[in-house]
């Protein structure tokens, strides 16, 4: 397959390709990754609540790991390494902020915004890992880093306003 827009039949195909293209959510015509990032919130809530607090760690912990093949396998199918259709990245990341983050909407819409222009922007060293690993884990690795930044400046602004 080339480097065109993965189809439904795509999705399907295999079980990381459903992952790697978040559930679906990465076929999304318009933002794919900000669509994925919007499924993470949306999904959140309901995710958290099958968990306990440690057994939710340990769930995204093997969230992440899984994404490394699965974005591994799907970049590969899809010949593109980092393909934009591919939102796993985006998703596991966001349900870590989501529950590190302060509670309330708010701080929710803060952290969407935060994590969004960090996964864009790439700030360093965010760009060199996503210029120089180009494979599952540097798929993965990038938007963890994101995340790390969103959490940051989430909990300095928590400080500042006590």
């Amino acid at each position: 397959m080339s480097s065109r827009a993965p189809s439904l039949r795509f999705l399907f195909e295999h079980p990381a390709h459903f992952f790697a293209l978040g559930l679906g959510s990465g076929l999304s015509p318009i933002a794919p990754g900000t669509a994925g990032t919007l499924f993470a919130w949306l999904s959140y809530d309901w995710l958290r609540g099958q968990f306990s607090e440690t057994g939710f760690l340990l769930f995204l912990l093997a969230a992440f790991l899984a994404g490394i093949y699965a974005c591994d396998k799907t970049g590969r199918d899809l010949g593109v390494p980092d393909h934009g259709a591919m939102v796993w990245d985006e998703i596991v990341p966001f349900w870590l902020i989501l529950l590190l983050c302060p509670e309330g909407e708010w701080w929710q819409a803060l952290a969407f915004a935060l994590f969004r222009g960090f996964d864009i922007f790439k700030p360093p060293p965010i760009r060199a890992l996503d210029r120089s690993l180009k494979n599952g884990l540097g798929v993965m690795a990038d938007d963890a880093l994101a995340a790390g930044y969103t959490l940051l400046v989430l909990a300095l602004l928590k400080a500042l306003l006590g």
